[in-house]
C-alpha cells in the first residue's frame, strides 16, 4: 500500500498520540502513564494502528510516525537532531 494511502488511514486522535509516543521509544507502560490509560488500552491502540496502517510491528510504526510528521524530533542543546 502506498504511504499516502496509509497516511490517510482513519486513525483516531488517541491512536495518533500513542503513535507519537511510540516514535519517542516509550514502552507501553510509559505511554499508559503519560496518557492516563491502562497498558492494555495502549496495546489495543497499537494493534489498531498496525492494522489500519498495514504495518508489521512497533518499529515500523515508529518509522512511519517520524517519516510522516506524527512524531516530534527531539533536539540537543546545540540544536542538532538527537
Amino acid at each position: 500500500m502506498e504511504a499516502l494511502t496509509r497516511e490517510l488511514a482513519p486513525i483516531t486522535a488517541q491512536e495518533r498520540k500513542v503513535l507519537g509516543l511510540i516514535a519517542e521509544a516509550l514502552t507501553n507502560k510509559e505511554i499508559a502513564v503519560a496518557l492516563g490509560i491502562s497498558p492494555a488500552t495502549v496495546k489495543r491502540h497499537l494493534e489498531n494502528i498496525l492494522r489500519k496502517l498495514e504495518l508489521k510491528n512497533r518499529v515500523d510504526a515508529a518509522i512511519f510516525a517520524v517519516r510522516n510528521g506524527h512524531a516530534l524530533v527531539k533536539t540537543s542543546q546545540r540544536g542538532e537532531a538527537a
